[in-house]
């Protein structure tokens, strides 16, 4: 029996991060596509498993592809907002979305609007279209005018001061993405956040009322906030890290804990956070990556054998190893961490890594010979 065909019964598999593990800055890193090209030649299950988005899956998945010189598909492929496509229909009894007014942040033009309406929603609308109607609503992104009306769409209801019944409403609030306009994303997501039941135009009259729960701040009908990435930095072209997705959090939680007086007067931003290395998003990535190696197995005993081991490849601490040293996997399988040097971590003198790896290896290469090495490939 070929040595491949004795590993269908694989009990471990691979999950991998993307930008400064298979990429940098657009740029596939060195034997990066062989290490993935091997992988599907001796049919062993892996996902890639990103904090990135912006794009849709298949969209992505695609450029991917072409970079790395793999086949890829959306099977194997979890951004960070992919799990934001579950809100259409109800999640834990609470309803779903699909009809109702969502505001989504971030990414480059309409490009995040898009991706939800694939996704499923019906209703989704963004602080460009607001400002596009309303440029007074932040004065300083006038010099950004055109860039908004080269996707804005009209509003499906005014901001209507006088008649906040027909005012426009939103029910929950989407960063799919790194924002691009910061002060105008923090004002208008304010703008919501202070409001009557989501109302633009409205100020709760709860806000501040020390008889209630966070000061009454957030608990007048307003829509709940979801962050797809707490990555305070990413691994971009330039030579050190950018602030990413987390940076603009702070940002916003920094304004309001100055407007409301923040937890020293016991007053949170109350949020809901995914993505990498939060455990709904470990669940996601885990639940993907068992459907992969049913697909890859379905005509052979590997199901027969459980999933013990999956090798976690990052290049963040904070994240990627963070995740996987964290995360209590449902089904008993055991999440190893393997830190590389080509992202955002560098291995400096005195640079201990903010979470421990159960190894710290020089590239996604070494990663895999090392998971290999570790499970026993492929003798076992």
């Amino acid at each position: 029996m070929p040595r491949w065909e004795r590993k269908r019964d694989a009990e471990y598999n691979i999950g991998n991060s993307i930008d400064g593990v298979l990429l940098r800055s657009s740029a596939a890193i060195p034997g990066a596509p062989e290490c993935l090209s091997f992988l599907q030649k001796e049919r062993i299950p892996f996902i890639l498993l990103t904090n990135g988005g912006g794009k849709h899956e298949s969209d992505r998945v695609a450029e991917l592809s072409e970079k790395l010189s793999v086949p890829l598909d959306t099977s194997m492929f979890v951004q960070s907002h992919t799990p934001f496509s579950e809100f259409v229909h109800s999640v834990d009894g609470k309803p779903g979305l699909k009809n109702k007014c969502i505001m989504v942040v971030g990414g480059d033009y309409g490009e995040c609007r898009d991706v939800a309406e694939r996704y499923g929603f019906r209703n989704v609308i963004t602080p460009g279209d607001i400002f596009a109607s309303y440029p007074e609503i932040w004065p300083f992104s006038r010099v950004y005018a055109e860039y908004y009306k080269s996707f804005a769409r009209p509003l499906p209801r005014p901001i209507n001061k006088d008649d906040p019944g027909n005012s426009l409403k939103i029910d929950a609030i989407f960063v799919f993405n790194d924002p691009r306009d910061w002060a105008l994303d923090i004002q208008i997501l304010l703008d919501a956040l202070l409001s009557r039941e989501g109302i633009m135009g409205t100020h709760s009259e709860k806000n501040n009322d020390r008889s209630l729960p966070n000061n009454g701040y957030q608990q007048d009908g307003q829509p709940s906030l979801y962050f797809s990435n707490s990555d305070l930095l990413w691994a971009a072209g330039y030579h050190l890290s950018r602030l990413a997705q987390g940076g603009f959090r702070e940002a916003l939680e920094g304004v309001w804990a100055a407007m409301t007086g923040g937890p020293r007067e016991g007053v949170y931003l109350q949020k809901i956070l995914i993505g990498k290395p939060f455990k709904e998003t470990y669940e996601f990535a885990e639940k993907r990556l068992m459907h992969c190696r049913q697909h890859l197995f379905a005509k052979g005993p590997g199901l027969q054998v459980p999933l013990k081991r999956v090798y976690m490849v990052g290049d963040n601490p904070e994240s990627d190893i963070r995740g996987a040293n964290t995360y209590q996997s449902q089904h008993g399988t055991e999440w190893i961490s393997l830190l590389t040097r080509t992202g955002v971590y560098k291995d400096r003198a005195g640079n201990v890594p903010s979470w421990q790896p159960r190894e710290i290896v020089d590239d996604v290469s070494a990663a895999v010979k090392w998971a290999l090495q570790d499970s026993k490939w492929p003798e076992s």
